[in-house]
Order: C-alpha cells, then structure tokens, then sequence
C-alpha cells in the first residue's frame, strides 16, 4: 500500500533512529516544521541564476525533452537543498558523488549572496574570514566543503550497474530496502546481475565491469575495509562463491537495523515526539540565521 507523506515521514526517521542516531545528541526533524527553509529558499531564488537551475543534471535527467512542462519546483529545487544547508551554516557536508553539483551549487549561491551584500555584511560586522580558492574573503554564508568518501561512495543498482540504487525504480530487485527481512536481502544479492568472469585480484580490474565494481563496493562498505581488501580475499573467485558471502555479511550488518526500524515505526507517539523536539531545536538555530540574513538584506522585522 502507498504511504502517505506523513508515514513515508516517520519511516524514514525510524530508520536515522534505528541506524544509530541518538535524538538527543543530534536534531532530527522533518523540513515542513522548520518554516526558515522556505524562507531562505526564495531568497537564494533571487540570488541564483536560472541558467545555472538549467545545467542540474538532476533536473535534466527528470524534466528531460519537456522540460517547458516540468514544475517551478523541479528547477529551484536545488536553491532549497542550498538553503537546507546553508540555514545552518554547514561548513562540511557528507554527500554521495551524484550530489557533487548540488553542493558545487550551493558554494555558488553562497559565494553570490556574500559578495551582493558585502558592504552590509561588513558594516553589520556579521561576516567571517574564509578561503575562497587562494583568496580570503569575507561573507556571511561558509563556501561548504563535500564530504566524499567510503568504497561504497554511490552505490549502484542490483540489476544495472550503470545506474544509481533508486526507491524509484521500479523493480524492487533493483535495492536493499531497509525494510527488508533476511530472506529477502538474502534474495535479492543472489539474483544481482553479475558478468561471466570471476572477480578480479587488483582494483584496476573492476574497470568497465560495473555490476562488478558495485558488489565490491557494497561488501567494501558493509565490511568497513577497501575494495582492494576485499578483492584480496575474493579475487580470482567465481559470484557463485561471492554472493553467498555478500548476502550473509549483508544480513548481519542490515537485518538487525531492520528488525529496530520495525519497532520503532510501531511507536508513533516516540517518532512523534522525537520530531516535535527536533523541530523545535532546529527552529531556534534556524531563525538566528534568519534574523542575521533579513538585516543583511535590510527588510524590516520586529
């Protein structure tokens, strides 16, 4: 049956919780509580320029040849991931490799914004010294750095390794839910599309093999060890003996996230609460930044 938002809300928050992530050492909350995304979204809107909204892959990928008919929302989405990072003045953000360009948009947005308003930046005495290529600068909004790192940076499709792992997709073969019992990762790492050779002993020749080169990766990530580690172990070995053995490390390190994301989601009332409270901590860090930036920008507020 098709979640509604609001489930689909609390089922990902389950899995943050059941993933390891303490409420109360970090906020977790959902955006529609934090009304200060919004707001800075439209004003990074105004900021950035539609030929860059147009060069996102992203909405390339999705508006594709009717791109007239795509949604307003589909193009400056990427002004509203800006704004979910910049809000908080994120100096470091970790991202998979196909975020890469969002982030390098953000830099952009930021970078803009500091340099439109850097007289006011400067006489409000808001700004901050920050390198900017071999040049220090001063700005308001950080030039954020991506966090790219890990075997498993971007992990691929269980049925085609030239495309990323996408809830969207419509096979259910295609990905690991987290959702998933035993039996079915179990199933779905055995029925993975694979090539006819046997893996190879050096990292190098997991080139031009992507299915390959994604189930290294996986197993790299699951395990905690390099890709080279793993092919030292498994190189020259046929899948037959592979996926055996990438589907019981999968079923220890994911089944028991599983079976705690289940018990949490049954707990409405603990998800509810927990997204009240996060909410409200991010609320207040998020209307600092926000009072600071509507002075900058000069509009009248109490």
């Amino acid at each position: 049956m098709h979640q509604d938002l609001g489930d689909q809300t609390r089922s990902i928050t389950a899995a943050f919780l059941a993933s390891g992530i303490d409420p109360k050492k970090h906020i977790v909350f959902n955006q529609s509580r934090v009304m200060q995304h919004a707001e800075l979204a439209w004003i990074f809107n105004c900021v950035a320029r539609i030929g860059w909204m147009y060069r996102m892959t992203q909405f390339k990928d999705k508006a594709g040849k009717d791109r007239e008919n795509a949604s307003l929302g589909l193009l400056a989405y990427p002004s509203l991931m800006a704004a979910d990072i910049l809000l908080y003045r994120a100096t470091h953000v970790p991202v998979g490799e196909d975020q890469k360009q969002h982030l390098e948009l953000t830099r952009d947005i930021a970078q803009k914004f500091n340099n439109d308003f850097s007289e006011k930046i400067a006489t409000l005495g808001v700004g901050v010294e920050m390198q900017v290529g071999e040049e220090m600068v001063n700005g308001y909004f950080p030039i954020t750095e991506p966090v790219i790192g890990g075997p498993a940076a971007r992990i691929m499709s269980l049925r085609d390794g030239s495309k990323k792992m996408s809830k969207s997709d419509p096979s259910d073969l295609s990905r690991i839910n987290l959702t998933d019992d035993a039996d079915t990762i179990s199933k779905k790492i055995r029925k993975a599309k694979t090539d006819p050779e046997a893996l190879p002993s050096e990292v190098d020749g997991l080139e031009s093999r992507p299915e390959a080169e994604n189930l290294v990766g996986i197993y790299a990530g699951l395990a905690e060890i390099s890709k080279a580690d793993v092919l030292k172990e498994y190189g020259g070995q046929q899948f037959s003996v592979f996926k055996p053995a990438l589907a019981d490390l999968a079923v220890e390190k994911l089944a028991p996230i599983a079976s705690e994301m289940r018990r949490i989601e049954g707990d409405r009332a603990y998800v509810d609460a927990v997204l009240k409270d996060g909410g409200e901590r991010a609320r207040a860090i998020a209307e600092g930044t926000m009072k600071t930036v509507r002075d900058i920008i000069g509009l009248l507020q109490d």
